[in-house]
């Protein structure tokens, strides 16, 4: 009752919209992205401002309610909700405003990917965002952000130029390379550890709005061959293009020959940022190496290019993900591709695998908090994408014993921050490091000395055991 009474008080005061259980949008409001979270938080605080996420954060430290905050809403782990708790929701916060002379972004805590996209190429720009649309910027963004163009610009933290961040007792800070730098450290990397982010300033750059497209689909007999091609490709592919590498089953798309539809293989896309020409020339090479069961070659607008995922991870479904870093794609990591891929249930299960390199690996390592090599040569991913709990409760099995098979071939136990789920705190330190840990502890200690903000990948303020 104690509670429930608080809670009336604070709607009554609070300048955003305050939702509980029985309002009419309270259940589309707590819903996350992944189907498998079924979360009831007891109140949701809608801030459409840095000044109302301050009196959110300062109400559920009052009320002892443990704070969860939204933004995309996109996390496999839905650490956006949590039971009993306050979340806040930066949904409301969409803005994106660009500066084409000056090539920056502002972005509101709570804008998507497909929002900054599409506002940024109307001036033909971009900057390294997300492989699906409706993914929240500030969420990705903070732990890492990888996408199409990490080898041309690093990744999505390497762009940021300044933030907003309000802290764990109410303050609205700047913080940018001039101010509280120790701040803007950290957050670039350290997850949202630190306060909530209510907007980002982007450098963006020059991309598009025309790129171009090849996918090469092999079947799974052929896999081995293409994944050894693959490897050695990535490593010498001209900077004018992007690859990657799926575990996948073709998808149900008119580009796909009906009798290969969902079928399970891989794929090997090249994305090119250059001319036709330059395209052409640089996937010459994949179809005389390995002859593809099929192709397919265009040219796509770069908004469609970063949506191209979302049909394959629609909102509900049920969703499990394990990744490593590989410093390379040896003989037996593909071996290990090769024997788990086929076993996989659901055709809308996944395994993207990201080659790094290029302007990623240029940057130093200790220049941002964010938990991964420079020197690492491939993010690996095993998800699960189900539509029913059966084949949900095969493929999160199949993602766990594809993980254990591949982890003598990883570069350590230590994941990309945004893709871990489960097993917090025996992988948070792995993926950091000791000395990046420590640093980003202390730092914790600092802004957010109680722990306020641990629904999340967390890192421990220092002097809290574990």
């Amino acid at each position: 009752m104690g509670a429930s009474v608080g809670i009336e008080t604070f709607r009554k005061d609070f300048a955003g919209q305050l939702l509980t259980a029985g309002d009419a949008d309270y259940d589309q409001a707590r819903s996350v992205w992944n189907g498998d979270i079924d979360r009831r938080p007891a109140a949701i605080a809608q801030c459409s401002s840095a000044a109302q996420v301050a009196a959110a954060i300062g109400f559920a430290r009052d009320a002892g309610l443990e704070l969860t905050v939204r933004g995309g809403g996109h996390n496999f782990g839905g650490l956006a909700v949590s039971d009993g708790g306050l979340m806040v929701d930066l949904s409301p916060m969409g803005d994106v405003t660009i500066d084409a002379a000056a090539r920056r972004a502002r972005v509101a805590g709570g804008a998507t990917w497909a929002s900054l996209d599409g506002a940024a190429q109307a001036h033909g720009l971009a900057v390294t965002g997300g492989f699906i649309s409706h993914t929240g910027v500030g969420g990705l963004t903070l732990g890492g952000g990888f996408g199409w163009l990490t080898r041309k610009l690093g990744t999505s933290c390497d762009n940021v130029v300044s933030a907003e961040v309000v802290t764990a007792d109410g303050r609205v800070l700047r913080a940018s390379d001039q101010e509280n730098p120790d701040l803007f450290w950290a957050i670039r990397g350290g997850g949202g550890n630190f306060g909530v982010v209510t907007s980002l300033d982007f450098q963006l750059h020059e991309v598009g709005p025309l790129v171009n497209l090849a996918l090469f689909f092999f079947d799974v007999d052929r896999g081995g061959d293409a994944l050894r091609f693959a490897r050695d490709y990535a490593k010498t592919a001209p900077d004018s293009v992007a690859p990657f590498i799926g575990g996948m089953s073709a998808p149900p798309a008119p580009f796909v020959p009906e009798q290969f539809q969902l079928m399970p293989g891989y794929g090997v896309l090249v994305v090119g940022w250059g001319s036709p020409e330059e395209h052409a020339a640089a996937i010459a090479p994949i179809r005389e190496a390995v002859t593809p069961t099929f192709e397919f070659v265009t040219p796509i607008p770069y908004v469609e290019l970063q949506k191209m995922f979302d049909e394959g991870n629609p909102w509900g479904i049920l969703a499990y993900e394990k990744a490593l870093y590989l410093d390379d794609m040896s003989d037996g990591a593909i071996d290990v591709f090769t024997e788990y891929l086929p076993q996989k249930a659901s055709p809308m299960s996944f395994c993207p695998v990201f080659p790094l390199g290029g302007k990623y690996a240029e940057i130093d390592d200790d220049a941002t908090a964010f938990g991964g090599s420079r020197n690492a040569g491939y993010i690996f991913n095993m998800a699960a994408i189900c539509p029913t709990p059966e084949l949900f409760e095969a493929d999160r099995a199949w993602v766990r014993r594809f993980y254990d098979a591949l982890l003598p071939h990883a570069s350590g136990a230590g994941s990309y921050v945004n893709f871990i789920n489960d097993d917090v705190e025996a992988r948070v330190r792995a993926s950091y490091g000791d000395a990046k840990y420590e640093r980003l502890a202390r730092i914790k200690a600092d802004y957010d000395p109680d722990n306020v903000f641990r629904h999340n990948v967390n890192i421990k303020p220092a002097g809290v055991s574990a």
